[in-house]
């Protein structure tokens, strides 16, 4: 398992350090000083890669509070020894359906929206198959550090359906899965789900 280039490991600290500050500054220099630090990691972000500094650096900036990971949820729905995939818009690959959960609801009203949302299912959570450290899953991209918790999930009704985010939904076999949304769903995530459909009792798996 692969963690992230050290150029992203030090600019997330640093747009944490500097978002943390922020949170507590008590005078105009601290303001600057910490503005500065959050300044230093879009300066860094940007370097590396093809996105404009100006707006990595509003996007730091309006992370309020004390700095924290973000949780995302995905759904392992399993049809017939099949798993449920929606083919992501934005990069023509392939996921469990899930997303960013939301401020305000529980772990499982958030997979739930995001699965009827991106499949067209609705379905109702089972069991938690893992908490994963997002930013390890071997192709690191995301500025921000993440969880990633998946639960297993049984369908209670609906029919395939893409959306403004998926162009496609399908239910493919664990031995001929399509090109996988690396950053999204791993093979990692998919041998653990495996694992629990094979032994329901295993424990939930964490890092």
């Amino acid at each position: 398992m692969t963690s992230s280039p050290p150029w992203l490991a030090w600019a997330r600290e640093l747009q944490s350090l500097g978002q943390t500050g922020l949170a507590y500054s008590q005078s105009d220099y601290d303001t600057e000083r910490y503005s500065r630090i959050i300044g230093i990691a879009a300066e860094i972000v940007s370097r590396h890669s093809q996105l404009p500094v100006e707006t990595l650096r509003e996007n730091f900036l309006a992370q309020p509070g004390y700095a924290t990971p973000k949780v995302d949820v995905r759904a392992a729905v399993v049809r017939g020894g099949r798993i449920l995939l929606v083919q992501e818009r934005s990069d023509g690959r392939w996921c469990m359906p899930g997303g960013w959960a939301e401020v305000g609801q529980v772990p499982t009203d958030a997979v739930e929206r995001e699965t009827w949302e991106e499949s067209g299912f609705r379905v109702a959570p089972r069991k938690v198959v893992g908490i994963f450290d997002a930013n390890r899953s071997g192709r690191p991209l995301e500025c921000y550090h993440a969880y990633k918790i998946v639960f297993l999930c049984e369908i209670i009704e609906g029919a395939p359906r893409p959306s403004s985010e998926t162009m496609g939904v399908d239910f493919f076999s664990f031995d001929e899965l399509p090109p996988l949304s690396w950053e999204r769903t791993n093979e990692r995530h998919l041998r653990e789900v495996r694992a629990h459909l094979e032994n329901p009792g295993r424990p939930a798996a964490f890092d």
